[in-house]
């Protein structure tokens, strides 16, 4: 099976910049599965019906998420019926929404799933290493065996136990929030791919994605700043690409990026 996991779409630039990535992707590779994590979609943070709307019209299969998908209040409409639109599944309380799905691709059942890392994070969250053992036994109990995992964390310490952890339990643990790709894709020893972030969708010459000269200005001064979405200029797209066979392995894992001018 090939899959497509795209990182953090930031803002209007992002979702122009996915739209043609999206267009290469599927005339190259053409996967059987799509997965992008949108919790900065609606002008760097959260989403609304419209910019769901926009994406999902591109043919993604599946979206995570992690702590800003709730800074815009459209989510409480999308969460709850939206079951391929997700949030960490670690969240307590009554927070609404799905933390994993299955979805058929052809004849095999994938399962998706999102967790959100506890170091350095701004929001209280359960135990993700647990929370995982918990819904990767649900999801083979109805006979998944291909699962990918969206690990959404600040600390690369935790991001990486996360995916020892999950080595052989999982087919992928994709880590995401930070925003910057790194340089460590690989297949665990059990069979497990991995890699610590995937990236971002969004404006290359900027902070994280947002107008370089706020972060700047916040690091000078410690004060605070606005931070402002660009709207054109050069996009970066980060993705990788995975193959998983049948009985849940991942046999490769590599990153493709694409730049647009937009």
């Amino acid at each position: 099976m090939k899959v497509i996991f795209f990182g953090d779409i930031v803002g209007s630039i992002g979702r122009k910049g996915l739209r043609l990535a999206v267009a290469e992707v599927k005339q190259k590779i053409k996967p059987d599965l799509m997965i992008a994590n949108i919790e900065n979609l609606a002008h760097g943070k959260g989403v609304t019906e419209k910019t769901f709307q926009e994406i999902g019209s591109l043919g993604i299969d599946v979206f995570t998420s992690g702590n800003h998908i709730f800074r815009k209040s459209d989510y409480k409409k999308l969460l709850p019926t939206k079951k391929n639109l997700l949030r960490p599944a670690n969240f307590t309380g009554d927070v609404p929404g799905h933390g994993w799905c299955i979805l058929e691709v052809g004849n095999i059942k994938v399962g998706v799933g999102n967790l959100q890392g506890r170091v350095f994070m701004d929001m209280l969250v359960d135990d993700p290493f647990r929370k995982a053992d918990e819904i990767v036994s649900q999801m083979k109990e109805q006979g998944v065996k291909i699962i990918i995992i969206d690990f959404h964390a600040e600390a690369t310490s935790e991001k990486q136990a996360f995916g020892w952890y999950m080595d052989g339990k999982v087919s992928a643990v994709i880590g995401t929030h930070t925003h910057i790709q790194t340089n460590d894709a690989r297949i665990l020893p059990s069979g497990t791919a991995y890699i610590t972030d995937v990236g971002f969708c969004g404006a290359q010459n900027s902070v994280l994605g947002v107008k370089k000269e706020g972060p700047v200005n916040m690091f000078i001064s410690s004060l605070p700043v606005r931070f402002d979405i660009p709207e054109s200029g050069l996009v970066l797209i980060n993705s990788v690409y995975l193959n998983i066979n049948k009985s849940g392995k991942a046999t490769s894992i590599k990153p493709i990026n694409y730049k647009f001018l937009i």
